[in-house]
């Protein structure tokens, strides 16, 4: 039996220690995070009745996040990446509260204190995002990046599960203010989850040597594979995604309230768990290019057929979908990028892609707020969907070694 038909360990990644340390903060952080996505949704919708100002909310958190995630990169090039990961969730944790201050008292709210809660997630993000992926690479063997990527988004996308499932539950259930708190818990969990973690602090001659501010961009660029991979999943998810919108579909089409909205933010997590983790067990992607376009027009498809849905749980069903369709692109992403930086870029080159991906989750936000106001709810998503999968028709014609990739290894 040679190397590539020898059987897999599925939890080579998890046998780690540390990993699972970090695999515990993921979690928890994760959770945290979502919960407050998910609860800010829908008290700003109900302060502003304005599908406008969900857009806000995301452009409040991107625009400080692209501004300063290359800055990210570079300090987790520089600086010990689990010091830096620790100072951006305390910051988090500053954030949380505040929502949970400005909820304490009885005085009518106004929706521009959550903007700004917003900024400061966006700077802790942008300094996180690039030393905790960076971080990961170096807890695990290079040999099993493509298990531990796939855990990683097991485990976020189960975050992504629980956290608007039991954030919508608390708040509607019990009160806004019970939701905030439990976040600060889980946020401070977290904190304690990172500190498990052994220091890591660069090498002496590379912090004098100094790393090429515009270094990662400059390898992505050269990187055809990760350049495809990056573009086809930041277009995808910008035009076919509408998650911004889904107060406006629980509250106005299908009428399901605060905790059926937690249900359909949590649903294409949960297919993303359910994905990732039969992606950890099933052998080795034969033909991982292909399978990545596939996905990503599917993905598509599935939010042109989510606009026309009138039925909950059809609605649900294909958000299910929708989160396993795109997990495949995760995997396939983290694992390229993992897989082909140099050790001494992974900072920088996490960077850009976490720029790519919150030029996605965040610019999406907005441009599905803004698409929403201008052509109404329903015709706004169908729009973003045609447009994916005019995205991946051109992708996949203008970069066919992407489509022609073969095994990830």
């Amino acid at each position: 039996m040679n190397e590539s038909e020898s059987p897999r360990d599925a939890y080579a990644a998890l046998r780690y220690a540390e990993f699972r340390w970090f695999m515990v903060a993921t979690l928890v952080l994760s959770m945290a995070m979502q919960m407050q996505s998910v609860v800010m949704g829908w008290q700003v919708y109900e302060i502003t009745r304005d599908p406008l100002s969900l857009g806000f909310v995301g452009l409040a958190e991107a625009l400080p996040f692209l501004a300063t995630t290359l800055v990210g990169g570079q300090a987790a090039d520089l600086r010990d990446r689990r010091s830096l990961c620790i100072t951006s969730e305390v910051a988090l944790l500053g954030g949380a509260s505040v929502l949970l201050i400005l909820n304490l008292h009885s005085t009518p709210l106004q929706v521009w204190p959550f903007y700004a809660v917003q900024v400061v997630a966006g700077l802790g993000r942008a300094f996180y995002r690039p030393a905790a992926q960076a971080l990961a690479a170096e807890l695990v063997p290079r040999e099993i990046y493509a298990n531990a990527a796939a855990w990683r988004s097991s485990v976020f996308h189960a975050a992504m599960v629980m956290g608007p499932a039991v954030g919508g539950l608390i708040y509607g259930f019990v009160s806004v203010r019970a939701a905030y708190a439990t976040e600060m818990i889980l946020l401070a969990s977290g904190l304690l989850a990172t500190f498990a973690l052994s220091p890591r602090p660069r090498p002496a001659h590379h912090i004098q040597q100094g790393p090429g501010f515009f270094d990662g961009v400059r390898f992505v660029f050269s990187q055809k594979l990760v350049l495809g991979a990056l573009s086809l999943d930041l277009f995808a998810v910008l035009f076919g995604g509408a998650p911004a919108l889904l107060p406006i579909f629980a509250d106005q089409v299908l009428k399901v309230g605060p905790q059926g909205l937690g249900m359909l933010r949590a649903a294409p997590a949960a297919g993303s768990v359910a994905m990732s983790f039969a992606l950890a067990h099933l052998p080795e992607l034969k033909r991982a290019g292909r399978t990545l376009v596939i996905c990503a027009g599917a993905f598509g498809l599935c939010w042109i057929a989510f606009a026309f849905s009138k039925s909950f749980w059809l609605s649900l069903a294909l958000l299910l979908l929708s989160g396993a369709l795109d997990d495949v692109s995760v995997v396939i992403r983290s694992t390229l990028v993992q897989t082909l930086t140099p050790p001494h870029l992974m900072g920088r080159v996490s960077a850009v892609n976490a720029f790519f991906i919150g030029s996605s989750n965040e610019l999406g936000a907005f441009e599905s707020g803004l698409a929403a106001k201008l052509l109404g709810l329903v015709p706004s998503v169908i729009a973003g969907g045609l447009m994916t999968l005019g995205v991946v028709g051109a992708i996949t014609w203008r970069m066919p070694a992407l489509r022609r990739l073969k095994r990830l290894r």
